[in-house]
């Protein structure tokens, strides 16, 4: 398959249901105002309930990749999407606060099970080599979907709250509906699988390991662009919505970038070295946000970050994608997935807490330092693939010490 060459035809579909999908996925930001507005909580009880949210979204991709490997993954892909959609149903329903709690809950334990599934069939789908472009495009289509998503909240959202619950679950059981007839069937997992310790253990695999620290530093980073941008505005003088321009900049870049990954010197670059350069661009981009005050010089610091991020996302879930065995790419890339578990529940603190107490010079520059530190970080830790000297340490393992009795599930 040459760069120019189409992704196979399941590729090219998931990626059109997950366009169709996140068109819809604009309730998550409203969660709180909503408890706030129509159930009379107080934003520290609301804030609360976000938390909780974000904490129930790390068993959900741990479970993801298990039901993966498990049960197929277009099962579960389906089956996250209408867990999903139920608990939107029950918030945008829900007549008091206990139900618009139970409601946030069972959307947390929901929301992640379908990415651990979809991204091990875009890296099981097409050749290695091409890994790299395919979660590209994949970024792409979401920040496609999550483009349309901003103009629909602004309309739905002047109405009332509840109907963006209400359109966002229409949407997941419309994808759910287009997955389950437009993919392959399920293929039973190879028998035997399970027994490969690595496969069974990811969380013994030190390459991936490794890959998972410097992805949730990168996560709590990406993160505070997310979180704490509105805030850091509004203290700098100038309208918090303007961060949605600033979003919207970033899915544009996203979009528009796509050809630089098919360029020759960016295929040739190792995983270490292409991760180093997207924390360098993403150091200047953060650099921008510190020392600048008017919202063109944000929209051109923004655009930096976003070819950054796009970097990094297309390489490092095929390089995780590589490190997995046969049959458990869905608990490889789950367990991976934790880290925005993980940064969505840190990232409020963290951000908060340094825009409050250092404000937000010092908020940006110490996330700018941050990536300068973890651009070299990749240079030294991150294999470039499951056959670099990073990876040896399981193998050595397994051979140096006697079978273990199988642990108990994640």
């Amino acid at each position: 398959m040459s760069r120019s060459e189409p992704l196979p035809r399941t590729v090219r579909l998931l990626l059109l249901a997950r366009v169709v999908n996140r068109l819809g996925a604009f309730s998550l930001p409203f969660l709180t105002a909503l408890i706030s507005t129509d159930h009379g909580a107080s934003l520290t009880a609301a804030g609360l309930v976000s938390a909780a949210f974000g904490l129930a979204t790390i068993p959900s991709r741990l479970a993801g990749g298990h039901l993966a490997d498990r049960i197929g993954r277009r099962t579960t892909i389906v089956l996250g999407l209408c867990g999903c959609a139920a608990a939107q149903l029950a918030i945008a329903v829900s007549a008091s606060l206990t139900w618009a709690v139970a409601g946030a809950v069972l959307l947390g334990l929901a929301f992640e099970l379908y990415e651990p599934p979809s991204q091990a069939i875009i890296g099981e789908s097409v050749p290695e080599q091409h890994r790299v472009r395919a979660f590209s495009l994949f970024s792409a289509a979401l920040a496609a979907g999550g483009m349309g998503a901003g103009l629909l909240a602004a309309l739905l959202g002047r109405w009332d709250l509840r109907w963006l619950f209400v359109t966002d679950a229409a949407t997941c059981l419309a994808c759910a509906l287009l997955i389950r007839l437009a993919l392959p069937r399920d293929r039973p997992a190879p028998p035997g699988a399970d027994r490969d310790d690595t496969a069974a253990r990811p969380l013994r695999d030190r390459a991936l390991l490794s890959v998972l620290a410097t992805g949730t530093a990168y996560a709590l980073i990406n993160q505070q662009a997310v979180i704490t941008l509105p805030l850091a505005l509004a203290r700098q003088g100038l309208p918090a919505a303007d961060a949605g321009l600033l979003f919207t900049a970033a899915a544009a870049t996203t979009v528009l970038a796509q050809p630089l990954i098919r360029l020759p010197w960016a295929t040739r670059l190792t995983t270490p070295v292409a991760l180093a350069l997207a924390h360098l661009l993403l150091a200047a981009g953060l650099t921008g946000y510190a020392l600048t005050r008017t919202l063109p010089a944000l929209l051109a610091s923004t655009a930096v970050k976003s070819l950054g991020d796009l970097l990094v996302m297309g390489r490092v879930y095929a390089l995780v994608t590589d490190l997995a065995p046969p049959g458990a790419s869905g608990r490889y890339l789950a367990v991976f997935g934790t880290s925005w578990g993980i940064a969505a529940t840190l990232a409020p603190l963290l951000g908060t807490q340094l825009l409050a107490h250092a404000g937000t010079t010092a908020l940006w520059s110490a996330m700018a330092a941050f990536c300068l530190l973890l651009a070299a970080l990749h240079l030294r830790v991150t294999p470039e693939s499951a056959r670099s000297p990073q990876r040896r340490a399981p193998k050595e393992h397994k051979s140096t010490e006697p079978a273990a009795a199988p642990s108990p599930r994640r």
